[in-house]
Order: structure tokens, then C-alpha cells, then sequence
């Protein structure tokens, strides 16, 4: 069943877990992530990247999410990623989705925070909720508007002011993830993430969420983040079963390729859900 970002932020947090947010830029990710969700009886995020335009267009893609959300046996937000244009957010909220998220975060800070206003005015017209972020993480899904610098930390008396002046529902801020494949392990600030969790009293958000261990998973849960933002591994699980198949069959059709994939998926988020909210 379709519900709202805050509706699905409220179940794991009275339930003391947190959500995972799947990208899903193609069927069989949305088929994968919303059976791994309904297997383990846990609420789920479906989440559109406006970087992904090019793999699936909005327009083509956000109407079967939404769909499928509305089918669901479980609780699904049908949500916009890493979305800096607000025409580009308004299409989404027209067909249905249910959370928005802005990034302004490579702007100065006061007109990251105008943009955020017109933002969570814009959503509240269509019954959805906004989460945004402050602070840089080091890299972007798919490599795109690198930090060479490493990440900007987010101030957390930066963070309250920011989310006191904006009226967002949930922030995502910068403690030491990065978007795409670690080389190495990640070091995180979760002493920051507690501190900012208190002073602005909102759900965090943790991006580049694929590829954390376990236990800073729970750590960071334990310490304010409620909602997970997954992608990078479970795509790569996805690619990985595909060429092994194609290393072990002489031959193979498409479908078979989408098929053997989306299970492998499929296997993936249920392993990190499992960790999120189980």
C-alpha cells in the first residue's frame, strides 16, 4: 500500500529500525526490492535519482512504481532522490509520489535553504513530505559531481537552524558515507549523527548507505538514522550474477539476464533489510 514519507518514517521509529530506500531504475529492481520486503513483512522505500534519467525516464518509470506501490502488501513511500530541479520534482509529485527529496546541497547555504522552502511548499500541495540535505558527500550514484575534497561534514548548529528555518520532515546529513563502491572502509562520524538527531529532533537519513557493515549499520540506527538509502550493491549483485551466467551458458537470451539478476538483487536488499529493520 502507497503511504506517505512520514507515515513509513513513523513505523520504524516507533519500532526503534530504520527503512531501507532502494533505487529502482528498472522493472526488475522494483520487483526485486518489493518481494524482498513483502517476504520479510517489513515497509519499504522505492526511490527514483534524477541522475537516473538517462537509465529510465520519470516519465516512464514513476508510474509503475507508483503502481506497484499501491499493489504492495506492505507499507511503500514511492520517493524522489537527489532531485535539484523543482520543475523535475513537481512531474514526480503530479504522478503520485509520496516523498521528495531536494538537494541543494551544492549551493550556498541560503539559497539551499530558499530552494528547500519552495520545496516543502510545493509538497505539502500534494500530500508528501521532504527530505533534504546539508552538507557534501564525497561522490554522487553513477560518479557524477565528485567531491575531490572528501566530504563536508554537516555542522549540527548549522543543521537545527537549517531544518527549523526549512519545515522539512527528514534530514540527510554528511557523517563520513560516500555514494558508489567503497576502496576502503568507511569511517563514520556517529558521535555527529547523535548530536544532530538531538538538536533537530527530525528523522536522519544515511546516504551511501550500500557497502556500511552491519554493525555501524545498528550503530547508526541506535544513534538517530531512519531511513537507509541503498543502491550500489545490490546493483552490483545484480551484475555479478549476470556474468556469471554468462561465463557457465552457451545460450542465453535476455530475459534469462534480467531473471538471474533480479533474484540476485532480490537476495541482496532482503539481507540488508534484515539488518535495517529486522
Amino acid at each position: 500500500m502507497l503511504v506517505t514519507l512520514n507515515e513509513i518514517l513513523e513505523i520504524v521509529r516507533e519500532k526503534n529500525c530504520a527503512v531501507g530506500a532502494f533505487n529502482t531504475p528498472t522493472l526488475e529492481c522494483i520487483t526485486a526490492v518489493l518481494d524482498a520486503a513483502e517476504k520479510l513483512d517489513v515497509p519499504v522505500i522505492i526511490s527514483h535519482a534524477e541522475l537516473h534519467e538517462e537509465v529510465a525516464p520519470l516519465s516512464v518509470i514513476g508510474p509503475v512504481m507508483v503502481s506497484a506501490a499501491k499493489n504492495a502488501k506492505i507499507p511503500v513511500c514511492v520517493h524522489l532522490d537527489h532531485c535539484e530541479t523543482l520543475s523535475y520534482m513537481e512531474q514526480a509529485l503530479k504522478m503520485g509520489f509520496t516523498g521528495v527529496m531536494y538537494d541543494g546541497s551544492m549551493l550556498p547555504y541560503e539559497e539551499n535553504v530558499a530552494n528547500t522552502k519552495k520545496a516543502v511548499a510545493m509538497a505539502i500541495q500534494y500530500g508528501a513530505n521532504v527530505e533534504a540535505e546539508i552538507g557534501q558527500l564525497s561522490s554522487r550514484e553513477g560518479g557524477e559531481r565528485e567531491n575531490k575534497g572528501g566530504p563536508v561534514y554537516t555542522d549540527p548548529g548549522l543543521a537545527a537552524k537549517f531544518c527549523q528555518e526549512t519545515g522539512i520532515d527528514a534530514l540527510a546529513p554528511s557523517f563520513g558515507t560516500a555514494h558508489g563502491i567503497y576502496k576502503s572502509k568507511p569511517v563514520l562520524d556517529l558521535a555527529r549523527v547523535k548530536l544532530i538527531s538531538e538538536m533537530t529532533g527530525l528523522p536522519l537519513v544515511m546516504h551511501g548507505g550500500s557497502g556500511v557493515s552491519d554493525e555501524d549499520y545498528r550503530r547508526a540506527i541506535k544513534n538517530g538514522i531512519s531511513k537507509i538509502n541503498y543502491y550500489s550493491y545490490m546493483a552490483q549483485a545484480g551484475a555479478n550474477a549476470v556474468k556469471k551466467l554468462l561465463e557457465n551458458e552457451d545460450v542465453i537470451f535476455f530475459h534469462d539476464l534480467a531473471l538471474v539478476a533480479q533474484r540476485a538483487m532480490e537476495d541482496n536488499a532482503r539481507k540488508a533489510m534484515q539488518v535495517f529493520c529486522i
